[in-house]
């Protein structure tokens, strides 16, 4: 059983990562935490790697931490663990944890370089792209595209 007082946990975690490095994380507070809960996150990206705290916190307009950016993040093939825990001078504050493969919520870049060449007289037209950079080591995944062409 979790200690604290029911309810005081954070809510709707959740995690990206874009721009190749960036992660944001955010969540919001427990619908039944005190007034004055202030939550603080941990991360520990591997088993071998020690576990951080974020260094740079989103706070909502009472200055309570509801989020945080993380910059030069690595993805690795272990699941990354996430731990948001509280306090508050009048009660306990139960903690909220979770492992994250974090390749799955990495956002991919659009594709760069597009070039299109169209011959008229011959009625077709080659698209070329270079395929977005990705952050982690499986860089040979199964990319698929879509293209949507509009004639005006």
């Amino acid at each position: 059983c979790f200690a604290g007082m029911n309810g005081s946990a954070i809510e709707n975690f959740s995690c990206v990562i874009y721009n190749i490095f960036l992660m944001n994380c955010t969540w919001q507070a427990g619908r039944d935490a005190p007034a004055d809960t202030q939550y603080f996150l941990y991360w520990q990206n591997s088993r071998d790697e020690e576990e951080m705290e974020c260094e740079l916190y989103i706070k909502d307009e009472n200055f309570r931490n509801m989020g945080c950016i993380f910059q030069n993040v690595s993805i690795g093939t272990e699941k990354a663990y996430f731990l948001v825990n509280g306090s508050s001078k009048d009660s306990l504050i139960q903690f909220y944890d979770e492992y994250i493969d974090l390749y799955k919520i990495e956002k991919l870049m659009p594709p760069s370089n597009i070039t299109v060449n169209c011959d008229e007289i011959k009625n077709y037209c080659i698209i070329q792209w270079q395929r977005p950079q990705i952050s982690h080591s499986n860089k040979d995944k199964c990319f698929n595209y879509e293209i949507n062409v509009k004639y005006k």
